[in-house]
């Protein structure tokens, strides 16, 4: 790494799990702000509305603005609003207020989030009917899991996949790792793809996915992250045990050339 001019952070996982901060992780972003280096902070977690997210943020004690965080939801309900989409939401029952006053009778697209327990057998078919007669598929990402307190649960992308493998179809992906939604991030700092590092613990969509846009990347061995991971990163790629130790290699490379 070298020259890093800002920060991009995921959440779940590289700053809590569940509803506990990861241990250092608040003075790590503390020593991040200390020093000036802007952060924005890009998820595709999409059971909350952005609000939502500041205010758990919050309460776990990370000073975060609402205006920072980067969501999923929020690339793809501007990307439905742009093509004036009625879609079917198939999303967590959370999120629907971010997409009040969008209609959506009749269906003529998919929007697929993390719905949980809404991941019904009724809801995926209709949003197969749907696909079968010509509705896009948009998708917040292509996640398979991610963890939770009890273990590791199953993300929006295995659903994803179902709906594609049944309907013959190919999700447009609105979140991590479509090189659109890093660029619109580091486009929101002001810096050049190639002095912003994105820190996570999703080898796909974290460092695959921003390696690819042509951004710096840094895997964390916390949250999702699982033995072995390492070995799926191309030579050189930076490894941290947590945040608070990639943010020390943050600091060391933003002094670089």
């Amino acid at each position: 790494m070298e020259g890093v001019e800002a920060v991009l952070l995921d959440l779940s996982g590289v700053l809590y799990v569940g509803d506990a901060p990861l241990p250092g992780a608040r003075e790590a972003l503390g020593r991040l702000r200390a020093a000036g280096l802007p952060v924005r902070y890009v998820t595709n977690t999409s059971r909350s509305t952005r609000a939502d997210v500041a205010a758990r943020l919050a309460r776990m004690g990370f000073a975060v603005d609402e205006a920072e965080i980067f969501t999923a939801p929020r690339a793809a309900l501007a990307r439905i609003r742009a093509r004036g989409l009625r879609p079917f939401l198939l999303i967590h029952p959370g999120l629907r207020p971010e997409f009040a006053g969008v209609p959506t009778e009749p269906p003529d697209a998919v929007f697929v989030g993390d719905a949980g327990e809404a991941f019904t057998y009724a809801a995926l078919n209709r949003a197969f009917r749907l696909l079968v007669d010509g509705a896009p598929l948009i998708a917040v990402g292509r996640n398979r899991y991610f963890r939770e307190p009890d273990g590791l649960s199953l993300d929006a992308g295995p659903f994803v996949a179902a709906l594609e493998h049944a309907a013959g179809v190919e999700a447009e992906i609105v979140g991590k790792p479509a090189p659109a939604f890093f660029h619109a991030a580091c486009a929101d700092l002001g810096v050049a793809p190639a002095r912003c590092l994105m820190i996570g613990d999703d080898v796909e969509a974290d460092v695959l996915g921003a390696l690819g846009a042509g951004l710096q990347a840094l895997l964390v061995r916390t949250g999702k992250c699982r033995p072995g991971d390492e070995g799926r990163l191309p030579p050189g790629t930076p490894v941290a045990d947590d945040l608070a130790a990639a943010v020390e290699l943050a600091l060391a490379a933003g002094s670089g050339p």
